[in-house]
């Protein structure tokens, strides 16, 4: 989902999530508190859920002022059902974030290589999880996600792609 960072984002994801799920999971999500309602009215009390909020130290003063403040410290915050402490963590999420920006640059800040239409944009993110999920074999399991997951039984090709915005399928 490609969308601002407000509330109404914020439950449409979440309610995508949570029709996509078959069993009860375990949820951590940032400290923005968009996120406390649409958890609970996607999911009402169906879920562990917790948010992990990060405090920062004081904004960089020096030629790294673009980068982020130190993380000086977390707080987790158990939201609703009986989450794990030991999993309430936004890591995973956060390494996501960081195969964007290096595979896409307009992810990156300060370079020319944002997108001026938001179609351009949505079009480059779900190119890079086609890629990401079907033609990349990733280095632990030695498979791509899409075979890990049985949703595809072969590792895909560039024309498999060129195939499906053709509207066929090879």
């Amino acid at each position: 989902m490609v969308g601002n960072r407000d509330g109404a984002a914020a439950f449409a994801f979440m309610q995508d999530l949570a029709e996509r799920l078959a069993h009860r999971v375990q949820l951590t999500t940032d400290g923005h508190h968009a996120y406390l309602n649409a958890v609970e009215m996607a999911f009402g009390n169906d879920i562990d859920y917790a948010m992990l909020i990060k405090q920062y130290g004081a904004p960089r003063k020096t030629e790294a002022r673009y980068s982020p403040a130190e993380c000086v410290g977390c707080e987790r915050k158990e939201i609703t059902g009986t989450p794990d402490s030991k999993h309430i963590s936004t890591s995973y999420v956060e390494r996501q974030n960081l195969t964007m920006r290096m595979h896409m640059r307009r992810f990156t800040r300060l370079t020319n290589g944002f997108s001026k239409r938001i179609e351009h944009h949505v079009a480059a993110i779900a190119l890079h999880f086609m890629y990401y999920n079907f033609l990349r074999i990733h280095q632990t399991p030695r498979i791509t996600p899409a075979m890990a997951a049985g949703v595809s039984d072969r590792v895909w090709e560039i024309s498999d792609i060129v195939a499906l915005l053709d509207g066929r399928r090879e």
